[in-house]
């Protein structure tokens, strides 16, 4: 009864007409941040902060503003990944993996509408998991150290490399790759220079955005080149838009499974919407009987991703709100606002503010109601790209690339980082190296060293401390099993010519 009364309070205090339009606002906003390549939620969300203190917003309305736009961002940035190949911020990553080949068969608008549909099941799902299972989800995320963490992303890489391709030797170099990648710059602990070659430039390392956006987007555009626009979806003949009732209901599992994996792994502090999209997607191809059409145009691999996304984004703001750990990189900028305004996260906070938490929950409610109507119907305006010109769509989507890096870094080396990153990207597709590692590699490559050694500090360089638990030992047997069980299934499962007969001529 005591969640019921609070939600009536949160809703008393969301449903007022100010309230629902910056919820509107900030829905509106972040899906056109999301859908631009390389903005993302933090940057999106971090933006804003300064036009929120500036109108002289209250503590309630200023979250309600910029946490509708961090849920816009998660929704938007489907809409490049899915109809350019270009993935509109890191999350959004997996789903250009069979949301691309579905636009390319025609399929945009369905591929839209699904991820659509899956973005509202995630984060609707995940904000009821937010009210009513908050406090003990927070002393569950208690239990992972630094072992564990290593562990989980250890089972991050050999889930990709063992699932995600079909060459597990060219998926591990890849990641490998990208792990190298993460390590340049000056080290945090000692602050000497790992793969810098002296120049100033690299010692603050590699900008994410700078690789996402060089390896996607520059890529895409040589690759369009090359073809003359054949491995393109633009000009691609559309079909009349309408919502695909058949495959909505085909794919009502992988979004639910996705939710469910996205949800857990927002929890965990420092994972965020990245991981779960990967885990999600890896999760619903490791379930698959068709595993083969992955890759392909699957809408479940355009479902459990998007779902595991906003469902992760929904998770991070457990930790955020009760423990005062941020989640993700935009609820790390969230948790900034909320010390500004003097409001101390924790778990006090549903006692001591519960106007504070319950008006945004139920602000959330509302913005994925307000989304999902906003992007169905949006979708006939989304599909219309594919049908502008390539000689109008790609310098703009190349001088959008170049704008969106130089106003975020100021640096022009940026920008010749992010040619340096397309070609990377264009001799690996040639090579048929996958990309995704790459990306898997240098997003949680700081994260996964910084844990391995706060591991090895807190056990005086004893190696075994990272199999020191359950759950710890539990992940690296996945792992194990992830990268190595799919070499022999596939050897297994290998149906053997048949041998010729006397009946044969």
């Amino acid at each position: 009864m005591d969640i019921l009364s609070n939600l009536a309070l949160g809703f008393s205090i969301a449903l007022s007409p100010w309230t629902l339009m910056l919820a509107l606002i900030g829905c509106f906003v972040g899906t056109i941040i999301g859908a631009l390549p390389g903005l993302g939620p933090s940057n999106g969300v971090a933006l804003l902060i300064p036009i929120s203190f500036s109108m002289g917003f209250d503590a309630i309305s200023a979250l309600v503003l910029l946490t509708s736009v961090y849920y816009g961002a998660m929704y938007g940035g489907r809409i490049s990944s899915i109809l350019l190949n270009i993935p509109g911020d890191e999350p959004a990553v997996m789903t250009t993996l069979d949301g691309f080949p579905m636009a390319k068969q025609g399929l945009a608008g369905e591929a839209l509408v699904v991820s659509g549909v899956a973005s509202f099941v995630g984060s609707f799902i995940a904000t009821i998991g937010l009210a009513l299972m908050a406090p003990w989800l927070a002393r569950v995320a208690f239990q992972f150290g630094p072992a564990e963490y290593f562990a989980l992303y250890m089972l991050a890489f050999c889930t990709l490399g063992g699932m995600g391709s079909n060459n597990q030797a060219k998926s591990a170099m890849a990641a490998c790759i990208g792990l190298g990648i993460a390590m340049v710059g000056l080290d945090k602990t000692t602050n000497m220079q790992r793969f810098t070659f002296g120049q100033m430039h690299l010692f603050d390392g590699i900008d994410f955005l700078v690789a996402i956006v060089g390896l996607f987007a520059v890529t895409e555009v040589f690759s369009f080149i090359e073809s003359h626009g054949k491995e393109s979806a633009i000009g691609v003949k559309l079909g009349k838009v309408s919502i695909p009732w058949k495959m909505l209901n085909q794919t009502k599992g992988a979004m639910l499974r996705g939710t469910g994996i996205g949800f857990v792994a927002g929890i965990l502090p420092g994972a965020g919407a990245s991981l779960g999209s990967f885990l999600a997607y890896m999760g619903e191809k490791s379930m698959s009987k068709d595993k083969a059409s992955f890759g392909h145009g699957n809408p479940s691999g355009v479902a459990a991703p998007e779902a595991g996304n906003n469902a992760a984004a929904g998770g991070a703001l457990i930790p955020m709100l009760t423990l005062g750990v941020p989640g993700s990189g935009t609820t790390a900028v969230l948790l900034a606002l909320l010390l500004t305004l003097n409001i101390t996260p924790g778990p006090l906070l549903f006692t001591e503010r519960p106007d504070v938490v319950w008006s945004l929950i139920a602000a959330l409610m509302i913005a994925n109601i307000m989304l999902l109507i906003m992007n169905v119907p949006m979708v006939k305006v989304f599909v219309k790209i594919l049908q502008v010109p390539s000689f109008v769509l790609l310098p703009g989507v190349t001088m959008i690339a170049f704008v969106g890096i130089y106003s975020l870094t100021g640096s022009s080396f940026d920008l010749l980082m992010m040619v340096a990153f397309g070609v990377l990207g264009y001799v690996c597709r040639k090579l048929e190296i996958p990309t995704v590692p790459i990306i898997l590699g240098i997003l949680l490559g700081n994260a996964m060293e910084d844990n391995l050694r706060r591991a090895m500090i807190l056990s005086d360089g004893d190696w075994t401390y990272l199999l020191s638990s359950p759950i710890s030992i539990g992940f690296w047997i996945a792992a194990v099993l992830g990268f190595v069980a799919p070499i022999f299934l596939r050897r297994f499962l290998a149906k053997p010519a048949p041998l010729p007969t006397m009946d044969d001529d």
